[in-house]
């Protein structure tokens, strides 16, 4: 439960948050229909309501998800705002490193990229191995 707060948190929020405005729209829907003389209808309430649900989904939850999946796949495949464009500088650090010598200079990169999370699943740089110094 404690892992996934933040989907359960946000779970809540929607359902609060759809829950008040279905239910705020059947009042405001109510006193429309008594102002015109008419009695309610569920059937035109729900169209209404699905409407406006709809509109306010389209205009902000698209715009959202597309914002988030797309700046994530953007990010992922190497966009100018990617990470990945460290990757020359990386390359370049680690050849600084291995022509400085002293300590055994592959061990030390494996070991920086270890303690960065540089593997077990996360990319490593482009240019690595890329000089023949695999």
């Amino acid at each position: 439960m404690k892992r996934y707060a933040y989907g359960w948190i946000t779970a809540a929020f929607f359902l609060i948050s759809i829950a008040g405005h279905w239910i705020f729209g059947w009042f405001a829907f109510v006193d429309e229909a008594r102002a015109h003389h008419q009695s309610p209808e569920m059937s035109s309430y729900l169209f209404e309501m699905a409407r406006d649900t709809f509109e306010n989904w389209q205009s902000e939850f698209l715009q959202l998800i597309w914002q988030v999946v797309g700046l994530a796949y953007f990010l992922y495949i190497g966009s100018p705002a990617s990470k990945e464009n460290d990757d020359r500088l990386e390359a370049k650090v680690d050849e600084l490193l291995r022509y400085a010598g002293g300590r055994d200079a592959d061990g030390l990169i494996e070991e920086i990229d270890r303690r960065y999370l540089r593997t077990g699943g996360h990319a490593k740089p482009h240019a690595h191995g890329d000089l023949g110094h695999e």
